[in-house]
């Protein structure tokens, strides 16, 4: 398995290969790089598919301290100077299209397209804030096990825990990573700054995704992004929840297939 140095952690990566202008994949929380395989799998013989795990998460290193979506993008940047691309289309989910942003504040220059799925602009509010301090808490007492069974509730529509138990049981093991990485993710994640203003200069085709039933970040969230992204694409996923690409893959993939096919 590839791994890079980022600082002083390793970072490990998957990288499929072959001709044209590479996908970057960055994981949801408290996911990891496997949450991509449905896309991989089906699509990996059309496009160069590099998805990474985050420090914190999968087989990176999971250090006790310095997470935040500014540590990731070097991680990301790191990845991209190892593989020798110039340029990427960045595809982020949840807490991967936040990093997204911040990849495209750091190196702009590199992005040539950009996949928005299940994500926000907006930073948290005082609210969120205050239940990603519990979930830490909760965590550093021990009850990391407690916060996945909670979260696989959360995370996927009704439809997907009545009808797709299978995926239920994929998801618990993809959240099978260190308390570390859940600590360190939810403090990045309470400070990420907001990207509001930042929309209507994001000058990328931009392909926006979201479940037409997520709890977590609704699809108004996905409207105002669209709406702000000059000449950006819309897609609704019906029945899905916040991991449409894991919950729906069929349609996630059509449309993915789709934008990356327009792209010149």
């Amino acid at each position: 398995m590839p791994h890079i140095t980022s600082g002083d952690r390793k970072i490990h990566y998957t990288d499929t290969g072959g001709a044209g202008v590479p996908v970057v994949l960055l994981h949801a929380f408290p996911l990891n790089s496997k949450m991509w395989e449905p896309q991989i799998g089906s699509l990996g013989d059309r496009f160069r598919f590099v998805a990474l795990d985050l420090s914190g998460f999968g087989d990176s290193d999971a250090p006790e301290e310095g997470y935040s979506m500014t540590a990731w993008a070097g991680e990301v940047q790191a990845v991209l100077d190892e593989i020798g691309a110039d340029k990427v289309v960045l595809v982020g989910l949840s807490m991967g299209g936040y990093l997204a942003f911040e990849c495209l504040r750091r190196f702009p220059e590199r992005v040539s397209a950009l996949v928005l799925a299940d994500t926000r602009a907006e930073a948290d509010p005082p609210e969120g804030i205050e239940k990603r301090s519990k979930q830490q808490a909760m965590v550093r007492g021990g009850g990391r096990d407690e916060l996945i069974a909670a979260l696989t509730a959360a995370l996927v529509s009704d439809a997907t825990t009545s009808n797709k138990p299978d995926v239920v049981a994929t998801l618990r093991d993809l959240m099978d990573n260190p308390a570390a990485g859940f600590v360190g993710a939810l403090e990045a994640m309470k400070n990420r700054p907001d990207r509001s203003d930042e929309l209507a200069r994001i000058d990328v085709p931009t392909l926006v995704i979201v479940g037409e039933n997520d709890a977590v970040t609704p699809p108004d969230a996905a409207r105002k992004i669209h709406e702000h992204v000059g000449g950006s694409r819309l897609v609704v996923i019906p029945e899905a929840g916040h991991l449409s690409n894991l919950e729906a893959p069929e349609a996630f993939n059509g449309a993915l297939a789709e934008f990356l096919g327009s792209l010149k």
